[in-house]
């Protein structure tokens, strides 16, 4: 397939000028903290357009939001900057009537009306940044759209776009609990003493299996023209909550730092979304394509039984991940791409997958669109099954639009809005678990399929 072309040169430009940038920062070093605008997960100006559009996504999604109060509380919005408008429009003409002569009396008439006028400037203002504080709530209540063609209902209501067929053995195959046991490569027990339950060391061939999957995964999507990144680990809550995850709260997924502003990522869409907040992009920049490997940190909470045991479900992983900036009209072609890689990798690796359009039920906030890959794994629940791998979410302009992130087209309009979309390359804990139990022998040895023999040094394990 060919390579897209503009990402390489867009990179070192957005590089080019982040130095530049970096170079203007206040004496203490430290850049600015990127300025998020107020309250545009979507468009507050689509929220009458779109009213219902909007409240479908939320229903189809089980989101609770009042698309009705959002729009009362935009009207009312809108009706202040009026009066705030008008109000410092009289203040100015004050202020500019006072140049005259006047007699003593008629100033200190003039100096008391200006105090009034300026109170009321002030009252307004008052009143416009609660009803802005009150619309911000209810805006980040507010889901993206849903593709027409997603499948609505709840996380089972998923469609097959590409059927898989699940791994034959002449034999009674291992879990892949009960393989790393054998060839000791995995310990859990150690793990939970020093840092929990879920947590886990890799041991021997698994150690250089994880490193040799990081490797194999960066120059397969360099070849895509992907910039590669080895990101932070942590991030500012405003910037997660910016790219639609939740930093806080009971149902949050996100380990915070205490006594810092700072959370641990869940992924490294997380850092690489966050490079060009607030800025905006030359047209002939685009599309940029990151791939950012990172250490990735997940509460988990509730997740347990069977089919979430060993590296299926746990607390911290490794992982490449892709993320692309594009032109809205670009986005759904990219969004193909990633779901091409996605299906090249595993090939490579020898792993049955399926395909599916997942539901909308299933659908984070962001994504307007989401595919997974869904690998078998003959060791998971009973008699084995299919579990997630990658996923591919095209979330078209609803992170940047909320990061500030923009485009100037090349016939000099004012700036747009971009798209992005993100994509697994290799989760290092699934992809393991799939490759453990997947080329497993009789004999309890492991094959490695030859794509990967190069980066780890050896065709098999045991």
């Amino acid at each position: 397939m060919p390579i897209l072309p503009g990402s390489r040169g867009g990179v070192q430009t957005f590089f080019k000028a982040r130095q530049n940038s970096l170079s203007r920062c206040p004496r203490n070093g430290r850049p600015p903290s990127p300025v998020l605008p107020l309250a545009v997960m979507l468009d507050p100006r689509l929220l009458h357009e779109k009213r219902d559009q909007i409240a479908e996504s939320c229903a189809d999604r089980g989101v609770k939001a009042d698309v009705d109060k959002a729009i009362a509380t935009h009207d009312e919005v809108t009706a202040i900057r009026t009066e705030l408008n008008d109000a410092n429009r009289l203040r100015n003409e004050h202020q500019k009537s006072g140049k005259r002569a006047m007699e003593e009396g008629e100033r200190e008439a003039h100096v008391a009306k200006g105090r009034s006028l300026k109170e009321d400037v002030a009252g307004i203002e008052s009143r416009l940044r609660e009803r802005e504080e009150e619309l911000e709530a209810l805006m980040m209540q507010m889901p993206n759209f849903i593709h027409p063609e997603t499948p609505r209902g709840g996380e089972d209501a998923f469609r097959v776009v590409k059927p898989g067929t699940p791994t034959a053995f002449d034999f009674e195959p291992l879990d892949h609990m009960a393989l790393c046991e054998k060839h000791d490569l995995l310990d859990f027990e150690s793990a939970a003493k020093v840092s929990g339950q879920k947590f886990y060391y890799l041991k021997n061939e698994a150690t250089l299996l994880d490193l040799a999957l990081q490797r194999f995964a960066l120059e397969h999507v360099m070849k895509e023209g992907f910039t590669p990144l080895a990101t932070p680990d942590l991030a500012r809550p405003a910037i997660l909550t910016g790219l639609g995850f939740n930093p806080r709260g009971e149902e949050s997924q996100i380990y915070s730092i205490t006594g810092h502003d700072l959370c641990l990522v869940g992924t490294a869409e997380i850092t690489l979304g966050g490079m060009l907040a607030d800025r905006i992009l030359d047209e002939e920049e685009l599309p940029i394509r990151l791939a950012g490997i990172s250490h990735c940190f997940r509460t988990e909470a509730g997740a347990h039984g069977r089919e979430s045991r060993g590296l299926y479900r746990v607390h911290q992983f490794s992982k490449t991940e892709m993320f692309v900036f594009c032109r809205p009209e670009d986005s759904e072609a990219q969004h193909g791409e990633l779901r091409r890689i996605e299906e090249e990798i595993f090939d490579a690796l020898e792993i049955p997958y399926q395909v599916i359009d997942v539901a909308s039920g299933d659908l984070g906030a962001p994504a307007y669109r989401k595919f997974d890959l869904e690998a078998w794994m003959p060791g998971r629940g009973d008699g084995g099954s299919w579990g997630e791998v990658t996923s591919a979410s095209n979330c078209t302009d609803f992170q940047a639009r909320r990061l500030g992130i923009r485009y100037r087209p090349k016939d000099g309009s004012k700036p747009e809005v971009l798209h992005t979309l993100n994509g697994t390359a290799v989760s290092n804990a699934r992809a393991i678990l799939a490759l453990l139990e997947t080329h497993q022998r009789a004999d309890g040895s492991i094959r490695i399929p030859p794509a990967l023999v190069p980066y780890l040094g050896r065709d098999a394990i045991g």
